[in-house]
């Protein structure tokens, strides 16, 4: 059973990362003491594992599971905990779903199949039947992850309201569209909805326009490195406190540049060369097709992490 029956996702949710030995075999000891720092952030929500910032994709059923049992283990009754369900097919995101219920998750995170890639937009119906299943497979509250249109796995905003009619577990998106007209019109419909639907920002390259839009919380790999900055700002912005809300994404700037900079798919790569610069993790190792980042762009992220007064001691705490 679930350790946090009543969750609602909400509020700051850091998505959490992954180490790994040269052997590219999971890392426990360090994976959980990089668990712990992040969980030990004062106002965060909730904590995200077995997501993009985890290398999910490159992590089978039995490693998932692992991943999931590991971070229940370190954050016990702390904070409740989300598992991403990463599968192609819908019947392997629903042993999925059962998986982390049975396991201990309080809530799902749900990436659209790839198999959808190529027109999935135009059958809405199977995104109906892909939630359906998960649905039927667990009683958690679903996320959907809503991707950039361009990608061919964003949900147009109809199908998303269909979801949310059809499927009364969804609670909240994971909101990826990569487009503020779109972003602020999810945010105005959906958390007014007779049945609100929470919009959590991934906007993490704008977190603060983002966020001022209205959007509920955030759910971000970015907070694995700078959870304490991200929840301030939050606050920040819920408190309609603008010099502080500036000051804090100030700070923040350089980092969100050289996280999303090209190519994207290095974003989280960077944040665990972050972490070994800070002292937070030993190494940062990747699992091909990832690849090890270059001297002169590891070189970039420690003056990005100076700009922002981090150091090694004063790791996952901003420097005041």
């Amino acid at each position: 059973m679930p350790r946090f029956n009543d969750f609602q996702p909400r509020g700051v949710i850091p998505a959490t990362l992954l180490a790994l030995h040269d052997d590219f075999s999971i890392d426990e000891v360090s994976s959980r003491a990089h668990l712990a720092e992040v969980c030990a952030t004062p106002g965060l929500a909730a904590v995200t594992v077995n997501g993009h910032a985890s290398e999910v994709h490159a992590c089978g059923f039995a490693e998932q599971r692992r991943i999931l049992d590991f971070s229940l283990a370190e954050v016990g009754d702390r904070l409740p905990v989300i598992n991403g369900i990463y599968a192609d097919g819908s019947l392997e995101a629903a042993r999925l779903a059962r998986m982390a219920d049975a396991a201990g998750a309080s809530a799902l995170l749900c990436f659209p199949p790839n198999s959808m890639s190529m027109g999935g937009q135009l059958r809405p119906e199977m995104a109906l039947a892909h939630f359906a299943t998960i649905a039927d497979a667990s009683s958690l509250p679903l996320i959907v992850f809503q991707y950039p249109a361009a990608s061919g796995l964003g949900y147009p905003f109809d199908t998303l309201l269909k979801l949310f009619d059809r499927v009364p577990s969804i609670r909240a998106i994971k909101d990826w569209s990569a487009d503020p007209m779109l972003h602020e019109r999810q945010i105005r419909a959906f958390q007014a909805l007779s049945r609100p639907v929470s919009v959590l920002t991934t906007h993490s390259a704008w977190l603060m326009a983002s966020l001022v839009m209205g959007a509920d919380g955030l759910l971000s790999g970015a907070g694995s490195v700078i959870p304490d900055l991200q929840t301030q700002l939050f606050q920040a912005v819920k408190a309609k406190d603008l010099a502080a809300a500036q000051a804090l994404n100030e700070r923040i700037y350089p980092l969100a540049q050289a996280f999303y900079a090209a190519p994207f798919l290095d974003m989280h790569n960077r944040m665990k060369e972050c972490l070994v610069l800070l002292g937070r993790l030993p190494k940062a190792v990747v699992r091909p097709p990832l690849v090890k980042l270059p001297a002169a762009e590891i070189a970039r992220l420690a003056e990005a992490l100076r700009q922002v007064g981090l150091t090694p001691k004063a790791a996952l705490r901003a420097a005041e």
